[in-house]
């Protein structure tokens, strides 16, 4: 549970640095948005370092996870609903996640 939600973590800090820059770009946003994205960002590579798997692995499963946080983020922040074949294919890959991630050492 302590991976996956690190994952979650690295996932949800990297949409975010993401998402600040594309309101303050498409959406008239201030430009001040772009210092918490920039914050976002850096605690997203700082949060993949924390990763015990090697980087390779890490980059491997986080893309599983990834998925799975912006359908999320569609439904949440942008207020889009999830189409079943969102879910299914977030589930998909959080599957693949689980068999990358949680593999027997």
């Amino acid at each position: 549970m302590k991976t996956f939600l690190l994952y979650l973590a690295t996932a949800f800090a990297e949409i975010a640095g993401c998402y600040l820059p594309w309101l303050w770009l498409r959406q008239g946003g201030s430009a001040w948005l772009l210092l918490p994205a920039a914050l976002c960002l850096a605690a997203f590579a700082w949060l993949l370092t924390l990763h015990e798997a090697a980087s390779g692995r890490v980059y491997a499963a986080y893309g599983g996870v990834y998925i799975g946080a912006a359908i999320l983020w569609l439904w949440m922040v942008d207020g889009v609903r999830p189409t079943a074949w969102d879910i299914g294919g977030a589930a998909v890959t959080l599957a693949g996640m689980g068999l990358i991630a949680f593999q027997p050492r």
